[in-house]
């Protein structure tokens, strides 16, 4: 890692991360990665924001690379770090929140911002661009509050957002100052026969409407227009454009003009110092299509890893998006000009409309809308510059416009070329798409997507790759194959765990040679999962491979979304004393701690913490860790039962206490809750717990398989019970049935679900075999022992936490 050159990456959007993905594959050994975020998020796809803000997306789907992608790849990311200097002469960087980088390779993907229009009132509160997750959760905020929205801005993002504020119930105008919607990618005819079909969603328009001022006190209250008009408004929505972010390149003494201006390799004028993405300028054009800065990002990448390329010649840029459940599609000089002929047909019956534009023989510009399924051929033609003279009509119509026959979309997709981009959103060619079908066993649409995210973003682009998949999978298409615990294998997890079995596989890579891992080194759902199932065969010989942990189990916290952490010590059964009470205060008072909040399993959680200050607050706090933050048992809920309460009919604290003690440090497939309730009046909700125990008169009951989660589930009942022994050896029985028997990442209440809990009765009914799952958790348990102990007594352990900022956050 010494010789490694210092690469730092200033934005963690799209086209910045897009370029360290390729120079990762090309030059993976080259660099020393740091890339500074300002949004407290990993890296996600800005274009899916509508999606989320409509309710069709989560935000957890949007995320292209997850917090566990930085880790694997050693990345250092600064998350809700906005770099606010940069000295080119001493080659630093310098965040606002006080962090320092060197570097050797500087690459500048600031990205851009919303342009705001300066119109008295702006600075109101409801006034919001839509460019990032913080104006998404905004709008969907104040639609809880208030039902009425204008949106400024008659393009795409415009209607976009309008869509989703009609999803979310707002009563939503959609202010342009244009004549029609979407004046840069359609012509009059198309954009008329958009307006009505939103207009039919519930969508309302001014158009030809100039701005001029907001009204309201704290709050907007309305948008008043040149005209002397206005429109009542309590959320506006500015979605007028895009300015290149170049402020911070300005001020470091980069040259700028729109936006970074760069040469045909991503070159500043300043050495060592790229520019790619809406921030960098390009032959005078500054792009704000996805297609064309990922092309800036592997050209850079290129260079960077020393292997050569032509540079980027610019992009001749289309447009296939799905506005509000609507295709359209527009590419090159659309609209008639001086020595131009256009052709058009249109269909209102049927809604659609196409046009191509014709200049000295070869096509210049096309208008797709409601049916875009030419729109890649036509594109392609359009990049040739080979003549259609002759054949215009027949490419009107959809015909080839070679060869003088019919063509078939088949023959189409079959005759367009390899390197040709079929989803826009997301930078996936012709080639990517046979790849991942003929070599990777992609012959659905759902692994398809999964694997190259060709049509996951917009969907626009869904009929050519589903023509994609038809044409190289072929009758196969559409037919499942073998599911296997993830894309890089076709294995099962009841065959990869008899597999380890029977060859007694020791190691993580053991196991991928020997069952013929596509993925050679595997991925974050398959490499934790076999880290499990090695260590829950092997317990005494298999030696836990922490770099196949999600991240918050490698550092024993949970890692918060703003890089901080929480520490959660054990309190067994929720029982504390005056002097632990006292050691958490003291410890969160003098590492000013923002935050100590009691958990919903009666424990302390402080949150807020600095990485490097975890093992200092384990050491003062002397107390075992909770592990609040792996797949473990979490904690054991308690009522005060008969020891105090007048209703209780068991010792419950005791009964929690000893469970908690017994299984403080038990890994499992997924995380695990435990509770103990007195009586039946269950108020330790042990009803929807993992593992409930309920006291009755005399005896207790063991129920299983609950959820109090997203899908809450309530528990069954295993069996009933007359002392606490048999509580502990049937508790003990179950708990390692279901580590033996459950897949990886699945909770008890899915597990139950999928067996049945009449499987599980018959497999602990008899007392041998009980008493032998008991011997094997407990064989397990006792190689563990208390992580943070441990690393505070180990300094090579305790190295890891001396950095400044810590990787993020696995999620979910």
């Amino acid at each position: 890692m010494a010789d490694r050159k210092k690469l730092v990456l200033v934005g963690n959007g799209m086209a910045g991360v897009r370029a360290i993905e390729h120079l990762i594959k090309l030059a993976p050994d080259a660099y020393s990665i740091t890339i500074f975020g300002a949004e407290p998020y990993p890296n996600y796809n800005r274009i899916m924001l509508s999606s989320v803000l409509a309710g069709g997306t989560d935000m957890k789907d949007i995320i292209i690379n997850d917090w566990d992608w930085y880790a694997d790849n050693h990345i250092q990311l600064h998350a809700g770090h906005t770099v606010t200097k940069i000295d080119t002469k001493r080659k630093k960087v310098y965040s606002q929140q006080g962090v320092e980088a060197d570097y050797d390779v500087l690459v500048m993907a600031t990205g851009s911002n919303p342009f705001m229009l300066p119109l008295p009132g702006a600075n109101k509160e409801g006034v919001i661009g839509f460019r990032d997750i913080r104006d998404t959760e905004i709008m969907q905020e104040t639609s809880q509050k208030y039902k009425k929205a204008a949106v400024i801005g008659g393009g795409l993002l415009g209607l976009e957002a309008a869509r989703g504020l009609l999803n979310l119930g707002m009563d939503v105008h959609v202010v342009h100052i244009n004549g029609i919607l979407m004046n840069r990618e359609l012509d009059e005819p198309a954009a008329r026969m958009l307006q009505r079909e939103l207009e039919a969603q519930g969508m309302k328009f001014l158009l030809s409407k100039q701005s001029a001022s907001i009204t309201g006190r704290r709050r907007v209250k309305a948008l008043q227009f040149a005209d002397g008009s206005e429109v009542e408004a309590d959320l506006i929505v500015m979605a007028v454009g895009i300015r290149p972010n170049v402020e911070l390149a300005k001020a470091s003494g980069i040259e700028v003009g729109r936006g970074i201006i760069v040469d045909d390799f991503m070159r500043t004028n300043i050495p060592d110092v790229y520019a790619v993405g809406e921030c960098a300028e390009h032959r005078g054009i500054a792009y704000g299509l996805v297609a064309p800065l990922y092309e800036q990002g592997a050209v850079l990448a290129k260079l960077l890893a020393g292997v050569e390329s032509e540079g980027y010649q610019g992009s001749v840029t289309s447009t296939k998006l799905k506005v509000s459940g609507v295709d359209v599609f527009s590419a090159g000089q659309f609209n008639e000009g001086p020595g131009t002929r256009a052709l058009r047909i249109q269909d209102d019956v049927a809604g659609t409309y196409k046009k191509i534009v014709i200049k000295n023989g070869k096509l210049v510009g096309a208008v797709l809308f409601g049916d875009t399924t030419d729109g890649a051929e036509l594109f392609s033609i359009m990049k040739k510059g080979e003549s259609i003279e002759g054949k215009e009509k027949e490419l009107l119509l959809g015909f080839s416009p070679a060869g003088g026959g019919t063509s078939s979309a088949a023959d189409r997709l079959a005759a367009m070329p390899d390197d040709e981009i079929v989803c826009g959103c997301n930078g996936v060619s012709k080639g990517a798409i046979a790849d991942a079908v003929q070599n990777k066993g992609c012959n659905t649409m759902a692994s398809l997507k999964g694997c190259t995210k060709a049509s996951a973003s917009c969907g626009g682009c869904k009929p050519q790759v589903e023509g994609l998949l038809k044409l190289y999978a072929g009758d196969a298409a559409g037919v499942p194959v073998k599911e296997g615990i993830c894309g890089c294998t076709e294995h099962s997890r009841d065959e990869i765990v008899a597999a380890i079995k029977e060859m007694r596989l020791m190691t993580v890579k053991e196991v991928m040679n020997v069952l013929g891992w596509k993925n050679e080194g595997g991925c974050t759902k398959c490499r934790p999962s076999l880290n499990y199932y090695l260590g829950m065969l092997w317990p005494g010989e298999y030696e836990d491979q922490k770099e196949s942990r999600f991240t918050n189990e490698r550092y024993h916290a949970n890692i918060q979304k703003d890089g901080t952490y929480s520490v959660v010590p054990r309190v067994y059964g929720g029982v504390t004393t005056p002097s632990d009470l006292i050691k958490i205060a003291t410890v969160a008072e003098k590492y000013e701690v923002p935050m100590v909040k009691f958990t919903g399993g009666q424990r302390l959680d402080l949150l807020g913490v600095k990485k490097e200050d975890l093992p200092k607050i384990w050491e003062e706090l002397d107390m075992p860790s909770g592990h609040a933050y792996g797949k473990t048992l979490r904690t054991v809920k308690t009522c005060v039962g008969n020891t105090f309460c007048r209703f209780g009919t068991q010792d419950s604290i005791a009964m929690g206490i000893r469970m908690e003690k017994a299984y403080e440090r038990m890994t499992a497939p997924a995380k695990v809750k435990l509770a103990v309730s007195g009586c039946p009046r269950n108020c330790a909700e042990a009803t929807i717990k993992d593992l409930g125990i309920v006291a009755i008169d005399g005896a207790w009951e063991l129920h299983v398989g609950g959820n109090g989660g997203i899908h809450v589930r309530a528990t069954e009942l295993l069996c009933t019970v007359k002392t606490e022994d048999e509580v502990m050896e049937w508790s003990s029985a179950y708990l390692q049935y279901y580590r033996e028997n459950a897949t990886w990442n699945e909770r008890t209440a899915q597990w139950i679900e999928r067996v049945g809990l009449d499987h599980v009765k018959k497999a602990l009914e008899k007392r041998e075999d009980r008493l032998a799952l008991v011997e094997r958790l407990e064989k397990t348990l006792s190689y563990t022992t208390d992580p943070w102990k441990e690393i505070i007594e180990n300094k090579e352990l305790r190295k890891n936490f001396e950095q400044l900022s810590a990787p993020q956050p696995a999620q979910g």
